[in-house]
């Protein structure tokens, strides 16, 4: 294949359009070199027993908990977010370090399954070089979540971060190094996406991760499939949060903002159409709008509640599905405006009257902006909820838990349905979506599998 010259990377401070640093892409065997080093590494850690591995995870664990503040200033750096959030991913990344380092090899031991054999059983195996493609909206976490997983269970890693934190990503594998893990056994590759594709094609690669858009990971399918090779796709939601009538409404709308509003609003689990009950509909826009208007937005170093969007095109298209939204007959109640600032500043946004039509309901709105709907009762907020291309998350608030958890179980379509409660990824539970929003799992012990050679033993009576 023919790939692009080499480009450079460049890492922009969100809050001020300013460069902060240039690097230079790896040339095509210069990218080669590495993976074949990176394979060659797995190669040799397959055989490295996990009370040994289980030992450098947690050292990684305690290097990031050593140096949170340092990789806290790194993210408001290069994407925008606010201090006390970067320390939180930090201390969630140690979290999943820590508990694949306890849990790895239970979870992969052998499977004794009673058959006419003399002896049959699952083995788990290490599938090799794993390919991880990952976005800039956490970027520690969505790589530990992975890597923590990946590296217990015996697999090497190549990583293409999002291009505006290679510095993030550079960290990372200064972590895994210093903890000792083999020397290449986790690579950063300086990459753009034009290269991409000589990655997964590569030999060496066996299996592939993304988390990011359906765009991408409809290109990434189509290349893994034509060469057989295994992937899993954690995209994006609009995230349904129904509110029924006899819900709390302060805790609710705590949350709901909480929601929203986290990581400032770019995350894929964040709540995006909030699809309420008409017999409450107005006590809970009164609380919810006033809480919105109360969050302050600013320079991330200082903390406030929501930094800069993490680039100016993403700022920019947030803009046109809010005004396209306003064009079709939505009503702004706090934001909507571009602010007089500088950097890649979006207020805290509501819209009324959302219909199925405007883009703030059928699309991805990845940043402070809420769609509130309003629906006639709990079987229209169903309909509502399951209106989309998108499966990654919801949330129901309601008194009545055993409602609330039979519409989760029963009546939505998404990966991660909570009651009384916003979405959260958690290293103990499995996290994916269907739909457009993915496919296969990260975390827990569905997480952990998912990049192994699920292998059959038998033997036979002699």
């Amino acid at each position: 294949m023919t790939t692009p010259a080499s480009m450079a990377l460049e890492s922009v401070n969100p809050s001020t359009g300013k460069i902060i640093r240039t690097y230079e892409e790896f040339d095509d065997k210069e990218l080669d070199d590495v993976l074949l080093k990176v394979d060659a590494a797995q190669k040799k850690w397959i055989h490295t027993p996990f009370s040994e591995r289980s030992e450098i995870m947690k050292r990684a664990a305690g290097i990031l908990l050593k140096n949170a503040d340092a990789y806290s200033h790194l993210m408001a750096g290069e994407m925008g977010k606010p201090l006390s959030e970067g320390k939180a991913e930090v201390e969630k990344c140690a979290w999943v370090c820590n508990y694949y380092a306890d849990h790895a090899q239970g979870f992969l031991r052998d499977e004794t399954v009673t058959t006419e054999a003399l002896k049959s059983y699952v083995h788990y195996e290490p599938i090799g070089v794993v390919f991880a493609i990952m976005p800039w909206n956490f970027p520690l976490w969505q790589v530990f979540r992975f890597a923590s997983a990946a590296l217990m269970t015996g697999n090497g890693v190549a990583l293409k971060h999002s291009e505006n934190i290679t510095g993030c990503a550079l960290a990372i594998e200064a972590i895994f190094k210093e903890a000792g893990f083999p020397e290449n056994l986790f690579r950063s590759l300086l990459i753009t996406r034009h290269k991409a594709e000589q990655v997964i094609q590569n030999p060496v690669v066996k299996a592939i991760t993304l988390t990011g858009s359906v765009a991408a990971a409809r290109s990434v399918a189509s290349i893994a499939g034509a060469a057989l090779k295994k992937t899993v796709m954690e995209l994006g939601g609009s995230d349904p949060y129904i509110i029924l009538g006899d819900a709390n409404i302060d805790d609710t709308v705590d949350k709901c903002v909480r929601s929203r509003l986290l990581n400032s609003g770019q995350t894929c689990i964040a709540a995006k159409r909030f699809i309420v009950v008409e017999s409450i509909y107005d006590a809970f826009i009164e609380k919810f709008v006033a809480s919105m208007k109360a969050k302050t937005m600013g320079d991330p170093f200082k903390n406030p509640d929501i930094g800069p969007q993490a680039r100016f095109d993403l700022r920019n298209n947030l803009h046109r599905q809010v005004t396209k939204s306003v064009e079709m007959g939505a009503k702004i109640l706090t934001g909507g405006e571009l602010p007089d600032m500088r950097g890649y500043f979006y207020p805290p946004t509501v819209l009324v009257g959302v219909t199925r039509d405007m883009p703030v309901y059928q699309e991805e709105t990845f940043g402070p902006v809420a769609a509130v709907i309003k629906a006639m009762d709990e079987t229209d907020a169903v309909e509502i909820a399951n209106d989309t291309p998108y499966g990654l998350g919801a949330a129901i608030f309601t008194k009545d838990i055993e409602k609330g958890e039979q519409l989760a179980r029963e009546k939505i379509n998404a990966g991660n349905c909570f009651v009384n409660d916003f979405v959260k990824s958690d290293p103990r539970l499995p996290f994916g979506g269907v739909k457009n929003s993915g496919y296969g799992r990260e975390l827990s012990i569905n997480g952990i599998r998912e990049f192994t050679n699920i292998k059959t033993i038998y033997i036979g009576k002699s």
